[in-house]
């Protein structure tokens, strides 16, 4: 395969990816604001820093409002991972490799693009938000419907998937520290009923409510929380799980083209990592550290790919 052709599968699906998973960290905003007495556009602050664009957004704005940071991040084109703009990038990939696509999957991604020029045309109104954050979730279910169900499990579908799962593992990470730049007005409130209900925000952002109440009985705590999105290897947004599907999937690449790159051995070793490290250790070493570390790491991954197999060659 062309390493042009990789690259746009690859950054397709990254993109389709990114777009879902910000509007599930302006979801997790939203919820987190609504569990605060007192909450201030300054809450917002944490929600840029977590999604990556704050330095972006202050060369726009004078200051930070909840008005401003929801428009910066949903349809903001000067924000390059905001929705509107990575939906617009996804359909420009979704172009340059149309012959690799099936009809079915260039469809689904043509309609998103549709739509949400439609829905992110003008401002939105606070009425507005909760729509138009599960259409960009249906949308991008969509498109990885079509795609999984119509493609042939060859190094297209390979590239695609790694593609989704890089970018899913970032953006749980990122959606959890969320919760830990929104800080609770005073440490004797951890563990209290508000922390509880941040922490329950966290999952009902990434759409985990249910399936954790099936795991641990309902009961809210920061450090089952954190265990089921970081190593439970059967929840399908958990670092754990991403990071055994871009492992199986660079494996098959591997086996396809006859030989082992720096990506590999990355991949293997993060994985390994999660599958070694326990809650509790995750949780004395500080959350935000953990998180840190594995963002470097997932973007070094990403890098090695992009170079081990010439994306824009």
């Amino acid at each position: 395969m062309l390493g042009r052709t990789a690259n746009g599968l690859f950054w397709m699906f990254r993109y389709i990816e990114r777009a879902e998973n910000i509007a599930r960290i302006v979801d997790a905003g939203l919820r987190m604001s609504l569990t605060r007495s007192g909450a201030s556009d300054d809450d917002w602050s944490a929600v840029l820093l977590s999604a990556d664009v704050r330095d972006i957004f202050d060369k726009h704005h004078d200051k930070v409002t909840a008005s401003d940071a929801i428009d910066f991040l949903l349809r903001d084109l000067s924000n390059p991972s905001s929705v509107m703009s990575s939906i617009d990038a996804a359909r420009n990939n979704a172009r340059m490799v149309r012959t690799a696509l099936t009809r079915e999957t260039w469809e689904a991604m043509n309609e998103c693009w549709i739509e949400m020029k439609q829905m992110l045309a003008r401002k939105l109104k606070s009425a507005d938000l909760p729509e138009v954050i599960e259409t960009v979730k249906r949308r991008a279910g969509l498109i990885r419907g079509a795609f999984h169900g119509s493609m042939l499990r060859n190094e297209i579908y390979n590239f695609a998937r790694i593609g989704t799962f890089i970018e899913r593992a970032d953006n749980t990470s990122r959606i959890l520290d969320v919760k830990y730049y929104v800080l609770l007005p005073a440490i004797t409130q951890v563990g209290s009923s508000l922390d509880n209900m941040q922490w329950e925000s966290i999952l009902r952002s990434v759409s985990a409510h249910r399936s954790y109440r099936w795991v641990y009985d309902g009961e809210y705590k920061a450090t089952n929380i954190a265990d089921f999105l970081i190593l439970n290897g059967q929840m399908p947004r958990s670092l754990a799980y991403c990071y055994d599907k871009i492992v199986s999937n660079l494996g098959y690449i591997g086996q396809d083209y006859g030989e082992r790159l720096a990506a590999h051995e990355t991949a293997e070793r993060v994985r390994s990592t999660l599958q070694k490290t326990s809650i509790g250790t995750i949780m004395d070493q500080g959350l935000h550290e953990f998180l840190d570390n594995f963002i470097s790491h997932n973007n070094q991954l990403g890098q090695e790919i992009t170079e081990g197999y010439r994306f824009y060659s």
